[in-house]
């Protein structure tokens, strides 16, 4: 019997950075199809419109042809059970972050008993890359080329450039 398995792996993007893109390409390899799920972010005040990033996550994923970028808003369980996904990834770039995520996975696991989270690593080259910091390095004039995609980076200069930030 064969088993089609979808899996989604949430965030905001904000910006895409190069561990993004890794853990996407494992779990690409893993699962026949993933959904890259780009939230809307309510609760976060995002440098980049939702438009902006999922078109920058499409243009970085082109060449991944089980790799759908959509949008979604509201609780991960709705978007996840609406796709008819059965597993979740989530990526974990150290330690501290297990904590929190051990904690999101088992409140998920409580809200969609049905659905699997997968943890993931980047490669140990972008395990401490997170969208903060290369928020913060790109606005105060540092090489945030280094830790995400070159296109991301023309865009992140675009978007500090348009704020009035350098």
């Amino acid at each position: 019997m064969s088993r089609s398995v979808l899996a989604v792996y949430p965030g905001t993007f904000d910006p895409m950075t190069l561990g993004h893109s890794d853990v996407i390409r494992r779990a690409a390899q893993l699962f026949d199809r993933v959904i890259v799920g780009v939230a809307a972010a309510h609760h976060k005040k995002t440098m980049f419109t939702l438009d902006e990033r999922i078109g920058m996550m499409r243009e970085v994923m082109h060449d991944q042809p089980n790799v759908v970028v959509e949008s979604f808003s509201g609780l991960l369980r709705d978007f996840v059970v609406g796709r008819g996904a059965k597993v979740v990834i989530r990526g974990l770039r150290a330690v501290t972050d297990f904590d929190y995520e051990f904690q999101l996975a088992g409140m998920n696991r409580s809200l969609m008993p049905d659905v699997e989270t997968v943890f993931l690593t980047p490669s140990t080259s972008y395990q401490f890359i997170s969208s903060t910091l290369v928020r913060e390095i790109a606005i105060l004039g540092g090489e945030a080329e280094k830790f995400v995609d070159p296109m991301v980076a023309k865009r992140l200069q675009e978007k500090i450039r348009s704020l009035g930030r350098s």
